[in-house]
């Protein structure tokens, strides 16, 4: 066959495909099978070398099996974090923290929504006309968004943040430069001691990035419940752990129902967790992620979108707002500042670095205004060798003694060991 009858050869037996098959629904067998026979059977009447016939099937294969020779081809690049296809036309990837324009593209509109029911499928999820938007992970746990055209005006959307294949440790933020030796041991210890830590950033901070990071710090013998909308965590070194996802209902789950954060924060504490964390709260499961902190499972921890640990309190106080509009928002303040011990910011600079900007502890009283005190311990402060391009300097300690320190002393630390603060 000539190159012009392969094409048309694949295009009808892709067509039939959608007609006949159910690709998610079958074995990499039944698949393989199914595919060589319609490749014989759309390809009756023309001359099919041998050859041929194994890269049409392979290649076919692939598109179903992995996701597609396009994007397998981007995601292999060890350097890109981060992909972006907005419409069959448009694809950006990031590396180094830097936007570049890929020099290819999909074939067409239809070619990208077969990538996009392949991913969605293998994450036994759904996208349609009717649901177009999905969140949803690779088989590696990459972090996956779709928006269907036409809601997306420029064609389908899928953005991707890349799943490291190593597990993110705390000896390489310091590598990274990310945090000091001083306040990664004062981390490690304030985990140990159960203090409940929030970590608050901004989009690309970093924050699941550092969660996982300080998770490791979790002693080996607990009881973990991981609650995330896409599974992300990389918690290996607990044998005891439960990882529970999110669920969407969709048109075809039957009797299946939706299941959110919300509620898996309510079925994780009858579990028996020694300590619970939630990937990243965004709505009215605040309150219950608050509550859980009050009743016995020290030592959990979230993640939570804000630019600053000012604006996190603020979100968290309207995230409570939108399950229990009736609470007063004195009570919402102390039930927050009773709740986070430890709220961590991080923030991406202007020269795309990741950097712990601040390490605050939340008191437990509220001042004679009724707002929530932040004492911060440590804050990012630049010095002379910064430049509009780089940025240089290191967190340092304030001269902010640490008041929270029963669970320290409970624990069995020296209140010698905390970091001393910096005389005036």
């Amino acid at each position: 066959m000539t190159t012009e009858e392969l094409k048309t050869l694949r295009s009808r037996v892709l067509d039939a495909i959608n007609r006949e098959l159910q690709p998610t629904r079958m074995n990499d067998e039944e698949l393989l099978k199914a595919i060589t026979a319609l490749v014989e059977r759309e390809g009756r009447g023309g001359y099919l070398l041998p050859i041929q016939k194994m890269d049409t099937v392979n290649g076919i294969y692939k598109m179903y099996r992995g996701l597609g020779g396009l994007l397998d081809s981007i995601l292999a690049d060890e350097n890109v974090t981060e992909v972006m296809i907005n419409g069959p036309d448009n694809i950006f990837v990031e590396r180094s923290g830097r936007l570049t324009r890929v020099d290819k593209h999909f074939k067409d509109e239809q070619e990208l929504r077969r990538v996009i029911d392949l991913i969605v499928g293998k994450a036994h999820r759904e996208v349609s006309e009717a649901n177009p938007i999905v969140d949803t992970r690779l088989e590696d746990g990459s972090r996956v968004n779709v928006v269907l055209s036409p809601i997306a005006l420029s064609g389908s959307t899928i953005t991707i943040r890349k799943f490291s294949k190593q597990p993110m440790t705390m000896s390489k933020l310091l590598e990274y430069g990310s945090i000091t030796p001083e306040v990664a041991n004062f981390l490690k210890k304030l985990v140990a001691a159960r203090y409940n830590i929030f970590i608050a950033g901004g989009t690309g901070s970093g924050k699941t990035t550092f969660l996982n990071a300080l998770s490791n710090y979790i002693p080996h013998d607990e009881r973990i419940i991981t609650i995330e909308d896409s599974a992300e965590l990389q918690i290996t070194q607990i044998p005891n752990i439960v990882r529970l996802e999110t669920r969407n209902a969709t048109a075809s789950s039957g009797e299946s129902k939706k299941i959110d954060i919300q509620s898996l924060i309510r079925s994780s504490l009858r579990m028996r967790p020694d300590r619970i964390i939630v990937g990243e709260v965004r709505g009215a499961e605040a309150l219950d992620m608050l509550q859980a902190m009050n009743t016995g499972h020290d030592g959990s921890l979230s993640t939570g979108h804000a630019n600053s640990a000012e604006d996190m309190l603020s979100r968290l106080e309207t995230m409570v707002l939108q399950g229990e509009a009736a609470l007063p928002l004195k009570a919402i303040r102390q039930q927050i500042s009773s709740a986070v011990d430890i709220m961590i910011h991080l923030s991406r600079l202007r020269d795309h670095s990741r950097k712990t900007m601040m390490v605050s502890e939340i008191l437990p009283h509220l001042d004679e205004n009724g707002d929530i005190r932040l004492n911060p311990l440590f804050e990012f402060r630049e010095d002379e060798h910064s430049t509009l391009q780089h940025v240089s300097g290191a967190l340092v300690r304030t001269e902010n003694p640490m008041i929270q320190t029963d669970k320290w002393t409970r624990a069995g630390f020296l209140l010698e060991d905390i970091p001393a603060p910096v005389r005036k």
